[in-house]
């Protein structure tokens, strides 16, 4: 006790050095030089971010993954890590690199994907493998620039995954180049995890982490996925939520029928659709299926400081979105996100405006997905969200009813559960956990946003069951980045700021945190 006691004394004692004239001016020199190697360079990270963007990188398209996890490997070779690539049976290969630092007695992975989202090219101003410079969002396309120290700030870069999530890896990776330039040694060894699946649903993670158990070992998992706080202030932050995926399929007659001659008679599997959807949730994100809060973990006395602490950007969003009011009379986003969600992705059947048809449809499809917050478990909410649709009547199946089955049960409710994963926390006061802030706060110059969670998801337990390390994530990249969406975008200062908030980080945190037992 009293060893563990000295311990968190020292940890306290390096925090408060960093607040020192002696520690400021070692953080200030260190920004300097990162900012004087950036605007030197800025033209050549601009150029080497939007190459890497050019690689389509779905993850179910194994010829251009590879490509992908062959180019991340020679971009980390070419910095001197040490890279290989991480094969698992079935899965996108995974992409692996170490680097050692003389003296360093903690090692830290820092972990981004590689993969992304699938794209409707029809709806994308240019196509997502083109990466396009404009001058703001949504602003005027301009040509990759050529002048080193040109680059604006405020430029936005547009392509597939420009916000999730290669452009932590290129910041990373820069923010190693401006150290070395300036001759600034890291304080912690680095090992560099780089996932080809996470947009995929990670289906593989566990078994790619377990079977290379003994090669991830480190003190800290860093990850980089997700947005800064829309204050655009960097944020550290401690958590994820869980989340898991259900389409649903109700059933109406076996042919589309004329709603005069039997509307009010046949039953509407969009109305039956509507209905269940209204039955799990109210207008204002309550979830009303029985014992479904009842696992729900309360926010520690560190989380609710944290909260109470942060800039509110509701009022600034409300506008930016064109949103009248927000779900719970106005509640604070960084409250609501705290809390389990669910979100209806899509409702479709029949056809509306000059395709409507005065018909009663056969089919009717919903997509939802739940997020969750610590203690709650896909399983029990699967379990919870069956036993709420049989109270309601409905016959579930995970297949299209038979016509027999139609024929005996006057409710039919398709279930196509997707796989999911629990949210997790890191606990804020742990000694570690002030030390990373602390170097964050280093690299910007400034305070940053301290934050329980995010809104969403990151398969963050499955690291933490399999190699029970700590996890806290270090986000960059630009809160209106249309991630997941049509036009994703980065605004070339948070990968500039990302730079900063990195460098800092690998050159202070060895020196803020010490051996505990």
């Amino acid at each position: 006790m009293r060893t563990r006691f000295l311990a968190r004394v020292a940890v306290a004692l390096l925090i408060a050095w960093a607040w020192t004239p002696a520690g400021a001016q070692d953080a200030a020199r260190v920004r300097a030089a990162v900012r004087a190697w950036q605007q030197a360079h800025d033209v050549e990270v601009v150029r080497e971010l939007a190459t890497f963007l050019a690689i389509p990188n779905l993850a179910s398209d194994s010829v251009n993954i590879r490509r992908n996890a062959r180019h991340l490997a020679q971009l980390m070779e070419r910095r001197g890590i040490s890279a290989r690539i991480l094969e698992t049976p079935g899965a996108p290969p995974a992409v692996y690199g170490e680097l050692r630092a003389p003296g360093a007695r903690k090692t830290v992975v820092f972990y981004a994907h590689y993969d992304g989202q699938p794209v409707d090219t029809t709806q994308w101003l240019t196509p997502p493998w083109s990466p396009t410079l404009r001058t703001r969002m949504g602003g005027d396309i301009i040509p990759m620039p050529t002048q080193p120290g040109t680059v604006q700030g405020e430029w936005r870069l547009y392509g597939r995954s420009s916000g999730d999530d290669k452009s932590p890896i290129v910041a990373f990776l820069s923010a190693l180049d401006a150290l070395r330039a300036a001759n600034i040694a890291l304080s912690v060894n680095l090992k560099f995890y780089f996932e080809g699946e996470e947009e995929a649903g990670s289906a593989h993670l566990r078994d790619a982490l377990a079977r290379h158990r003994d090669l991830l070992t480190a003190d800290l998992w860093l990850f980089g996925d997700g947005p800064v706080h829309q204050s655009r202030k960097q944020q550290v932050v401690f958590g994820a939520r869980g989340v898991m995926g259900l389409e649903l399929t109700t059933y109406g007659p076996a042919r589309a029928l004329h709603s005069g001659h039997y509307g009010n008679w046949a039953p509407n599997p969009l109305v039956l659709m509507a209905h269940f959807v209204a039955s799990m949730r109210d207008v204002d994100g309550k979830i009303l299926i029985d014992g479904f809060s009842a696992d729900v973990q309360p926010p520690t006395r560190a989380e609710r400081d944290a909260i109470a602490a942060a800039p509110v950007p509701d009022s600034a969003l409300r506008a930016e979105l064109l949103l009248g009011g927000t779900e719970a009379n106005n509640a604070p986003l960084m409250e609501r996100i705290m809390l389990p969600a669910l979100n209806v992705r899509g409702i479709s059947g029949g056809a509306v405006a000059e395709l409507a048809a005065n018909a009663v449809p056969t089919v009717a499809r919903a997509s939802i997905d739940f997020r969750l917050v610590p203690r709650q478990t896909p399983a029990h909410v699967r379990e919870l969200v069956e036993v709420h649709a049989r109270s309601l009547g409905y016959h579930i199946l995970n297949r299209d009813p038979t016509p027999d089955e139609r024929m005996a049960h006057p409710r039919i409710l398709r279930m196509d559960w997707e796989g999911g994963y629990p949210a997790s926390r890191t606990d804020m006061s742990l000694p570690l956990s002030r030390a990373v802030v602390r170097a964050a706060e280093m690299g910007t110059g400034d305070r940053v946003v301290v934050v329980p969670t995010l809104g969403g998801s990151l398969p963050l337990f499955t690291f933490d069951e399999v190699l029970h390390a700590p996890l806290i994530t270090v986000p960059i990249v630009n809160h209106d980045n249309n991630q997941h969406a049509s036009n994703e975008n980065l605004r070339l200062q948070n990968l500039f700021d990302g730079m900063q908030v990195y460098a800092g980080i690998v050159a202070h945190l060895g020196r803020l945190w010490t051996e505990t037992p």
